[in-house]
């Protein structure tokens, strides 16, 4: 989740809808200046006894971002807590129960991507051997109860943290147990982003069954392959889901906006604090209504805020958010952005992909959205079959994808690489998840704390 970093300052107040739309349109960009930005959470363990290290106890998360700051990290300070680092490589930050995110930098490439996504790996593993920690790249704490986990000290976390009991079941898991990997692509036009949007909203299923891995829930099999992907089906159904109108004709900007609109709010931000204003309407904000600063009018750094608090399966902000996957290991971080790069970047991947899934009616993405955390593969497409039966020529799309942008490294090869992980999944049938289960059920002798074998 973000890390406000936001300075009061040339900070315009809101005072015409019309404005909404424009970090949106100011985020289209030509073709050359279209990156790549990756997101990856970790779940971070002692090595001793394999519980989630707190903030504050010796060598718990605080002092990992201290020693951080050794690679040339600089802290985020939030009520005198370091909650966050920036730098080159992007930004350090810590979800609820300290899983350790990189969002990493804007690049131009893939191997760009791989090679920052290395680099951190070795910084936070040259940390663990000091402060002795490790990571799990796992899409859910796979034997920890919501009660085992410590809270960060992130005023936005303690406001989310009250308000998800009230719109959902699972709100809580979603904030503490969850892992996931994200990919931030760019859009050159409005029909590009709707075309790239629904493209990605489709196919997101597909990626949750590829990168499906959390099959376990407080140390058993918990009867999915990913959890993760169903917690959010009972998360805030307000803020989460498959967007039915993104879809329709004439769909762009002034509609993701009304939908933002309708979205209930969490918090303002001001003078270094979070003030709770959760369930409250920014529409009522506009109109200087707003229960929780009443007569004040927002800033255009609120709407980015409020932009960064729904949560569908794709997410509209200055670029398109891909949210479907799981957390894993190195090599499904670099095949998300493998994934998308190949399908969205590339216009004949980009129209080829739309060819197979525009048929489709609303009820049956819903109803693949909602089989594929328990069926992966196998869930039931739109129109009869599995979704194992495209799986290998969506993949093989990207790599065509991937092919044609001809993005070549020092040593002369191309971006096609990264998409192999996915391409060995389709030839196996056997998604992530699947093959934990075979080791729990198999050599772990349903002993889960083998998992942590499994460790970066």
């Amino acid at each position: 989740m973000s890390t406000r970093q936001v300075s009061d300052r040339d900070d315009p107040v809101i005072e015409d809808v019309r404005q909404l739309a424009e970090p949106m349109a100011r985020g289209e960009k030509p073709r050359e200046k279209w990156r790549i930005g990756t997101e990856h959470e970790k779940l971070v363990f002692s090595r001793k006894d394999h519980h989630a290290p707190s903030y504050e106890e010796p060598g718990g998360i605080h002092d990992m971002l201290m020693a951080l700051t050794d690679f040339g990290w600089e802290p985020v300070i939030e009520g005198g807590k370091v909650i966050a680092l920036s730098g080159s490589d992007g930004a350090v930050s810590l979800e609820p129960a300290g899983q350790l995110e990189l969002s990493g930098a804007p690049l131009e490439n893939l191997h760009q991507t791989c090679a920052e996504t290395g680099r951190h790996l070795d910084q936070v593993k040259a940390i663990g051997e000091r402060t002795g920690t490790a990571f799990l790249g796992l899409g859910m704490w796979p034997d920890k109860r919501r009660d085992e986990l410590p809270i960060m000290p992130k005023g936005r976390y303690a406001i989310m943290l009250r308000h998800m009991p009230r719109v959902g079941t699972m709100g809580l898991d979603m904030m503490l147990r969850t892992c996931t990997i994200q990919v931030n692509l760019d859009y050159s036009s409005e029909a590009d982003m709707a075309q790239k949007f629904r493209t990605s909203l489709a196919l997101q299923p597909l990626a949750t069954a590829l990168f499906a891995n959390s099959p376990f829930t407080e140390g058993k099999p918990n009867g999915y392959l990913s959890y993760r992907s169903h917690i959010w089906s009972d998360t805030d159904p307000a803020r989460t889901g498959m967007l039915p109108f993104v879809f329709d004709e004439g769909f762009g900007y002034e509609r993701y906006v009304d939908y933002m609109l309708d979205v209930p709010m969490y918090f303002v931000y001001r003078d270094g604090k979070y003030i709770d204003a959760a369930g409250q309407s920014f529409r009522d904000f506009m109109a200087g209504k707003l229960p929780a600063l009443p007569g004040e009018l927002p800033r255009a750094s609120d709407w980015v805020d409020h932009l960064s608090t729904a949560f569908p399966e794709v997410r509209l902000k200055s670029f398109l958010e891909m949210r479907g996957a799981d957390g894993g290991p190195w090599n499904r971080i670099c095949a998300l952005p493998a994934f998308w790069v190949g399908l969205l970047y590339d216009q004949g991947a980009l129209d080829a992909a739309w060819d197979l899934v525009k048929g489709w009616d609303m009820e049956g993405r819903e109803a693949l959205r909602s089989a594929v955390p328990k069926l992966g593969l196998d869930a039931p497409l739109p129109g009869g079959g599995k979704l194992a039966d495209i799986a290998a020529e969506v993949v093989a799309i990207s790599r065509s994808g991937l092919q044609a942008r001809g993005k070549l490294n020092a040593g002369g090869d191309n971006e096609t690489g990264f998409i192999a992980p996915l391409e060995e999944i389709v030839r196996s049938g056997k998604v992530p998840a699947q093959v934990l289960l075979d080791k729990y059920h198999g050599e772990w002798g349903g002993d889960i704390t083998r998992v942590y074998e499994e460790a970066f």
